[in-house]
């Protein structure tokens, strides 16, 4: 019998197989690649909202377990995908200079807004009003973070590539049984495909599409992240990725002319040079609309459990969830009442 079946491969499977396999424990991945959110992120880790000039959710203590998480990784591995990289927020104007500084006034931001000006100018964008940086920030290249993972799985024999089904589970008071394989848990982190699963289907997960480009810009000369209604991120090469739009409506992964159009004209209040566009993506960010995980055990069934909803910021989120998921199930240390999905009171469970 092993300890964990995880269904999922993205940043929350990860994050939960990576987190039990350093406990000593025993897991079997299960994943057929139907979900991408994971795999075309941006991976950006940034401990404050750009947006409103207010700190993330946990902010430091993410950073800090993330930071641990993705160097052991890499070590084990042989793969570099954390990039530390300065996140600098273009001002467009004196006014949001001044919100930039009294928001590096208040205590629990000072530590991630520096006080000093980026007054550089970069070939390919105008500036007239400098840049704010932000600190302790960069980026996980995502797409090799989950292919490296799956490797090492399945080097292990701990992966199968397959479709989860739902109706061969059964769940008994010592564990589930799915086709054969007896397992203590199962660990549910599937992204928007949740939506299909019977156990935790009522629970509003919203779900988000985003958009992104990979361009082309030979004249952008960038050596850091640009954060404003988008952001610019170098890839080397003349080649940047830039992202992303934010749609509630549409829950499909497939890339539109209107997501193209709003992202080019992003790009070009950002930018002042020709760019081309080399890939289109899109994919369902796993959100939910109070900005907080989906995590927890569920209330019939004792060992069936959830690591879902990380939403934008998953690269930072997932190892800190795991973390307080797998201490509730080993060592029976509640989860913060923000993130327990039990905050939410569903219409029914199955």
């Amino acid at each position: 019998m092993i300890d964990y079946l995880i269904v999922g491969s993205g940043l929350a499977g990860i994050s939960f197989s990576e987190t039990a396999l350093l406990h000593g424990k025993t897991v079997l991945v299960m994943d057929d690649n139907s979900q991408n959110s994971s795999k075309i992120a941006g991976g950006l880790y940034n401990p404050v909202i750009l947006k409103r000039f207010s700190e993330v959710w946990h902010a430091k203590e993410q950073l800090e377990l993330m930071t641990s998480f993705y160097s052991r990784l890499e070590s084990k591995l042989h793969t570099q995908f954390d990039f530390k990289k300065p996140i600098l927020r273009k001002f467009f104007s004196i006014e949001e200079q001044n919100n930039w500084f009294a928001a590096s006034d208040k205590p629990n931001l000072s530590p991630f807004l520096s006080l000093n000006l980026i007054t550089k100018k970069y070939n390919g964008i105008d500036s007239p009003f400098d840049y704010g940086e932000v600190l302790h920030t960069g980026y996980v290249d995502t797409a090799k973070l989950v292919a490296a993972y799956q490797t090492y799985l399945k080097d292990n024999n701990w992966f199968m590539d397959v479709r989860f089904n739902y109706s061969e589970l059964v769940v008994k008071d010592d564990g589930v049984l799915y086709e054969g394989i007896k397992a203590k848990n199962i660990v549910f982190a599937e992204g928007f495909g949740m939506h299909a699963n019977p156990f935790f289907k009522h629970l509003p997960l919203d779900g988000t599409k985003g958009e992104l480009f990979i361009i082309k810009a030979p004249d952008l000369e960038l050596d850091v992240i640009v954060n404003t209604s988008v952001f610019i991120l170098p890839l080397g090469d003349g080649l940047f990725k830039v992202g992303a739009t934010y749609n509630w409506k549409d829950k499909t992964a497939t890339p539109t002319e209107d997501g193209k159009i709003e992202l080019v004209e992003r790009i070009q209040e950002i930018i002042n040079c020709p760019f081309e566009i080399i890939a289109h993506f899109a994919g369902i960010r796993p959100t939910v609309r109070d900005r907080r995980p989906l995590v927890g055990t569920h209330p019939q069934y004792k060992c069936v459990h959830l690591l879902n909803g990380l939403g934008t910021r998953g690269v930072m989120l997932g190892p800190e969830m795991a973390m307080a998921l797998f201490n509730a199930i080993e060592n029976q240390i509640p989860l913060d009442r923000e993130v327990d999905f039990n905050r939410i009171k569903p219409k029914n469970f199955r």
